[in-house]
């Protein structure tokens, strides 16, 4: 699987973290920064990993600042793009299979590095059930 993945200056050393232990599992990531802790706004960097997700289909994005809730705020604005903000494995595991989510979002500040892998696996994991799922993104798509 291909990962986009970037933060904002709250989530560098989750970010850090998240990449080599994609790369570790055989998966390829494109890191879009930023690459050390000097102070960005975190919807310029949900704007370049929503761009390539849209790019690049069946791609998946990683979004991460200090809570998560800002990323998936901004990742959301894209048509296209449905951010899922995850705390733990169960809802990344939702996220994926009733959702089709495509972008996983999380918060350094809030998930340490323990939790964040077992969000990362229970995501990769995650297949999109479709039957009933479907009509419900199709709305999302809609809106």
């Amino acid at each position: 699987m291909k990962f986009f993945i970037a933060t904002d200056h709250a989530g560098v050393d989750l970010k850090d973290y998240t990449v080599e232990l994609l790369r570790a599992k055989g998966h390829e990531v494109e890191d879009l920064g930023p690459y050390d802790k000097e102070r960005v706004d975190y919807p310029d960097y949900a704007v370049k990993v929503c761009q390539k997700v849209l790019e690049n289909a069946g791609t998946q994005g990683i979004l991460i600042c200090g809570s998560g809730i800002g990323m998936s705020m901004a990742a959301n604005r894209h048509s296209g793009i449905r951010a899922a903000l995850c705390h733990d494995a169960y809802t990344a595991t939702v996220a994926r299979g009733h959702n089709d989510a495509n972008v996983l979002c999380f918060g350094e500040r809030i998930v340490g590095k323990g939790v964040a892998e077992s969000i990362i696996d229970a995501w990769i994991a995650g297949k999109f059930e479709g039957g009933r799922h479907c009509g419900r993104v199709e709305k999302i798509e809609a809106i």
